[in-house]
């Protein structure tokens, strides 16, 4: 029987400018195995993430995997356009930590109560390349609230900062200072990739990035953690 999978998130799961997890899930399961369901909006923050649920919730999804958190990390970093991005986001307030928690809460109080879902909350991909750096310990600090809000609401807290952190450690990857990554530098990323055909991971290897493109979205490497964790924390339980 096909398990009714909704992925929801913001840019790295709507894959425009990151490697498609969903389809390195996808291939990860048997043939019919899985329908998988994208709900990623690019720029997202888990405010806006809770104002678009109804459509998650209309379709009546069996597993609901949450990746959300990335923007709002990003806003706690010095450097961060904070009033043009609320302005172009539509947010009510300030991003704050306080106020990413309070809607991932809401976000899955009302996943837990209109749908029958097995529910998880990803920890959020390492920003930047160096573990130590402030980039990085935003990821982490942010990581953690997800881990406190998924014991809270009982739901699974599936580890891709920590699968990363691990990855990076390990490969020793060259200690490149963290960039905000701005529209005009994604938008880079996308010709590059659409009009001049350079997959994400020729772009990654030319800039001496092991997991993404530019410190934030994934390339094939990170985009297989992110699949990695879903598949063996949700899905392969489950069968």
């Amino acid at each position: 029987m096909t398990t009714r999978v909704a992925c929801l998130g913001d840019s790295l799961t709507r894959a425009q400018v990151s490697v498609d997890y969903l389809d390195l899930l996808g291939r990860r399961r048997p043939p019919g195995d899985v329908r998988l369901a994208r709900f990623g909006v690019n720029g997202d923050f888990a405010h806006n993430l809770l104002q678009r649920l109804d459509a998650v919730v209309a379709d009546a999804p069996e597993v609901i995997t949450v990746l959300i958190g990335t923007n709002d990390a990003r806003a706690s970093l010095a450097g961060y356009p904070v009033e043009r991005v609320m302005k172009r986001k539509r947010l009510p307030e300030r991003p704050s930590a306080g106020w990413f928690q309070e809607c991932l809460e809401a976000v899955v109080a009302r996943l837990r109560a209109e749908t029958d879902a097995t529910i998880g909350l990803l920890s959020l991909p390492v920003l930047g390349q160096r573990p130590d750096a402030p980039a990085a310990q935003a990821s982490l600090a942010y990581s953690r609230m997800i881990a406190e809000v998924a014991a809270a609401e009982e739901v699974a807290c599936l580890p891709l900062h920590e699968r990363q952190t691990e990855e990076l450690r390990r490969a020793d990857a060259p200690p490149i200072a963290y960039r905000e990554a701005t529209l005009a530098a994604s938008a880079g990323v996308f010709l590059q990739h659409a009009v001049l055909r350079r997959g994400f991971d020729t772009i990654s290897r030319r800039r001496g990035l092991l997991l993404t493109t530019d410190h934030i979205h994934q390339n094939s490497r990170g985009a297989a953690h992110i699949a990695e964790v879903i598949d063996t924390g949700l899905l392969t339980r489950r069968g």
